[in-house]
């Protein structure tokens, strides 16, 4: 059996790890009886920790916001976690957190033992933002009530912009948090449509958790993957299929997740599906691999592409200015 003061410790790391715990599950997880849990949760109280309880056979407990912050119990993956995002936070993604997650760094920086403040260098220093950090800002608060929906498995209510500019009140069940570097994406199931849908983050406003908890769905891919096919193809007005000649790898690299999704044909060449709201976007992105292609779909943007070599050509064969 753990020792007391241990045991404390050990229980108040549990309370801040999920919101809400029953008597037997705690006395479970620390090997004593639910009298042992009911003294050591007074303890805890006395030391000034908000830790509520509701009556009945199984107990329940939570561990309540108070007037200060009390000292936050993290293992070494969750200080690294903190520490990494507390960086990322500073450059300035999260609109209003730069300047706080810089004074949270520093405080971090004089307790976190050197052994993991060479892993939060090393992760630093290898990760690369997918298109680049320069996305439009996102509210730290919203983005902070949805993330809290989606551990809770707690219906949301929010206003939302779509990309045409029409405002809507949508009702869903938040599945994860996407970011695709520029831009942070909420995965959740509509309610109103009966289907999934992906949110831009920086067009949501006024989170609002409704309740009541819901049972989580499967999503027909991780969220990520999912989120990529989204992306990269379905919210845009055109929608294009090409073949490249090029090797899958090295379109991949040179595509990114959220700007298409790549199918291998052979060693040579492969299938591209992008999408885009211009056709003269499509267009540029695609002579932009340096490389022959077909265009299979739609048949405007290969009209488009004759039209633009059409033009180019002229240009190429004009009178050579003095």
């Amino acid at each position: 059996m753990l020792q007391t003061s241990s045991r404390l410790l050990r229980l108040l790391s549990l309370l801040q790890a999920r919101q809400d715990w029953t008597g037997p599950e705690l006395g479970r997880k620390l090997g004593v009886t639910a009298r042992t849990i009911r003294r050591d949760v007074d303890r805890l109280r006395e030391l000034g920790y908000p830790v509520h309880a509701t009556p009945g056979a199984t107990g329940g407990y939570r561990l309540g916001a108070g007037a200060a912050l009390p000292p936050l119990l993290l293992d070494d993956e969750e200080a690294v976690a903190v520490a990494v995002g507390l960086r990322m936070a500073a450059g300035g993604s999260v609109a209003g957190t730069a300047e706080s997650s810089v004074q949270a760094l520093a405080k971090l920086g004089q307790v976190l033992p050197s052994r993991l403040r060479r892993r939060v260098d090393a992760l630093h220093n290898a990760m690369e933002w997918l298109t680049g950090p320069d996305g439009p800002d996102v509210d730290a608060e919203s983005l902070t009530v949805v993330a809290s929906a989606c551990r809770d498995r707690m219906r949301l209510r929010f206003d939302y912009q779509d990309h045409g500019g029409t405002q809507s009140r949508r009702a869903a069940e938040p599945h994860r948090l996407v970011c695709t570097g520029p831009r942070w994406y909420l995965v959740a199931w509509d309610t109103g449509r009966a289907d999934w849908r992906s949110f831009r983050m920086d067009r949501l406003t006024d989170p609002v958790p409704t309740g009541p908890r819901f049972e989580p769905r499967k999503l027909p891919q991780e969220a990520a993957q999912w989120l990529a096919g989204r992306v990269s193809t379905e919210a845009f007005r055109h929608r294009a299929r090409v073949t490249l000649h090029a090797p899958a790898a090295m379109v991949e690299a040179w595509t990114g997740p959220t700007y298409g999704q790549v199918e291998p044909v052979d060693q040579h060449s492969c299938v591209l599906r992008t999408g885009s709201n211009s056709l003269d976007d499509l267009a540029a992105r695609l002579t932009r691999y340096g490389v022959d292609f077909e265009v299979h779909e739609p048949p405007e943007l290969a009209e488009h592409i004759r039209l633009v070599a059409e033009r180019l050509g002229r240009a190429a064969g004009g009178p050579a200015k003095g």
